[in-house]
C-alpha cells in the first residue's frame, strides 16, 4: 500500500475532517449499515481511526498506518497495525467484512480482494465503501496517494 506515511504524518488532520462535516458521515455510516448483518461479528480492513468499523460493530480493526491505529485503539477499537494484502486472520471467523475508502490507497488490489473473501464465514458479506475519483474529496485523495 502507497501513502501510509502520508497517514501517519496526517492522522488527527484526516480524523477531524468527520467532526467538520458531521451529516455526511453520518450518512456514509447509515448508508453502510444497511448493507451490513443485523447482527454479528465484523473486521474492518483499513480500519483508519476507528470512524467506521466502531459505529459499524467490529470487533477488529486492520490498518497499516500505526497512528491512525493507534487512534482507533484509544478510541476503543482492537487494532492491529498489518496490511490487507497480508491479513494474519483465520478464514471465515468474522460474518462481515468491512473495507471502507481503503481500495483506492492499495497498489495490489486482487491480492486485497482475495485476503479479504477468505475472511467471512458461510453466508457473510464484503461491504466496500469507495470514494469517486472525480469527486473534490475523490481528487484530494488521488493526490495523497503517493505520498
Amino acid at each position: 500500500m502507497k501513502g501510509v506515511g502520508a497517514f501517519d504524518h496526517s492522522a488527527h488532520e484526516c480524523d477531524r475532517w468527520f467532526d467538520h462535516h458531521p451529516a455526511l458521515y453520518l450518512a456514509e455510516v447509515e448508508t453502510l449499515r444497511r448493507l451490513l448483518p443485523q447482527i454479528g461479528v465484523g473486521i474492518e480492513i483499513g480500519a483508519g481511526t476507528g470512524r467506521f468499523g466502531l459505529p459499524l460493530g467490529a470487533a477488529l480493526g486492520i490498518e497499516p498506518s500505526r497512528a491512525m491505529a493507534m487512534i482507533a485503539h484509544t478510541r476503543g477499537l482492537t487494532t492491529v497495525q498489518a496490511y490487507g494484502e497480508q491479513l494474519l486472520v483465520a478464514n471465515g471467523r468474522f460474518d462481515f467484512a468491512l473495507l471502507v475508502t481503503v481500495v483506492c490507497f492499495v497498489v495490489d488490489v486482487p491480492t486485497l480482494l482475495r485476503e479479504t473473501a477468505r475472511i467471512p464465514r458461510p453466508g457473510g458479506r464484503i461491504v466496500i465503501g469507495l470514494v469517486d475519483l472525480d469527486t473534490p474529496l475523490g481528487r484530494l485523495y488521488e493526490s495523497r496517494r503517493d505520498s
